[in-house]
């Protein structure tokens, strides 16, 4: 048996590609890494892509999804329907892009977007951001754009949402992004979700935003991909106190319990990719330390301690 001592194997793991020799024929997209609503210098905000053939499936939008479609080699015409995971606008802020471009250059086809409670009144407030725009077209008398409510349709998921789209099944799960009280009027109108792609050849699980929850790892099990989300708690602590020296102390104690409970440490990532399973895992939305490389190495020693397979800290634009 070769050993492998455990910074070589964390620099190994974190450029090796989630596949074997050759890309699998549906391709999952990591078009922006950074993990809102700070804006970053070299990560876009959270979005990704699942790509199969020509079509085009963007799961969160943040902003800058537009761009990092452009910079994947990827058309708006392309873009087939969109998958929100929850809507903090770090994941919905690139929406009203995709939509208003889409109208602007006349991409016939309706955009289904797929999200939880709440994404009707979302598409709704930008469907009539759109409308003074689409009424003037291109400043030519008698043509203006088509309607934008036309050009987009909405289907609110819940837990346990089970849905048939293009040869795929999509499964949502509640995850514990959101702490609401189980059956509270919060809990039925605000919800955060995990998605799971199954496809022809392999399946995909993307966390979303979540902490520890049990109903996420039943919808990772056996996963050939898991997507997830981590936070490093001391490293986003850390720039929060360089950029707000001042923040209240109750203010301080409400940040620490959502970084802390609403979100995955690498601990957590490790802990849920060996309990469920799972044959590799890449992970995104950093929101501190991801671009240092002597923290990224800790990131991938501490998920190896529980989980063995191939872990790959994303950058925006990775394919796996």
């Amino acid at each position: 048996m070769i050993r492998i001592a455990v910074p070589m194997l964390a620099a190994l793991l974190s450029t090796a590609p989630a596949w074997g020799q050759s890309p699998p024929a549906d391709r999952f997209v990591t078009l922006g890494t950074m993990g809102g609503p700070v804006p970053s210098t070299t990560r876009s905000q959270p979005a990704n892509v699942l790509l199969r053939g020509k079509d085009a499936y963007l799961i969160d939008c943040g902003d800058g999804a537009v761009e990092q479609l452009a910079k994947a080699g990827i058309l708006l015409p392309q873009v087939r329907a969109v998958f929100l995971s929850h809507l903090h606008v770090d994941h919905t802020g690139g929406l009203a892009a995709v939509l208003g471009l889409r109208n602007q250059t006349n991409v016939r086809p309706v955009l289904t977007v797929y999200g939880p409670p709440g994404t009707k009144a979302l598409v709704a407030g930008i469907v009539a951001s759109m409308e003074p725009a689409a009424r003037a077209g291109y400043g030519i008398p008698g043509q203006p754009w088509a309607p934008p409510a036309s050009t987009v349709t909405v289907v609110e998921m819940a837990d346990n949402t089970r849905l048939s789209i293009d040869g795929m099944t999509v499964t949502a799960a509640q995850n514990t992004h959101y702490d609401f009280a189980p059956g509270s009027a919060e809990d039925v109108a605000y919800k955060s979700l995990s998605l799971r792609f199954d496809l022809p050849g392999r399946s995909i699980v993307y966390t979303g935003d979540t902490g520890p929850s049990a109903a996420v790892e039943r919808l990772t099990k056996g996963a050939d991909l898991l997507v997830s989300e981590m936070i490093d708690v001391e490293g986003t602590l850390e720039v929060v106190r360089r950029i707000t020296p001042n923040m209240p102390a109750v203010a301080q104690q409400q940040l620490i319990r959502h970084l802390t409970t609403h979100h995955l440490t690498p601990k957590d990532v490790g802990t849920l990719a060996a309990r469920a399973g799972v044959k590799s895992v890449a992970i995104t939305h950093f929101a501190a330390g991801a671009d240092n490389s002597a923290r990224a190495a800790g990131y991938l020693r501490t998920i190896a301690e529980t989980y063995r397979g191939p872990v790959r800290i994303a950058k925006d634009l990775d394919h796996f």
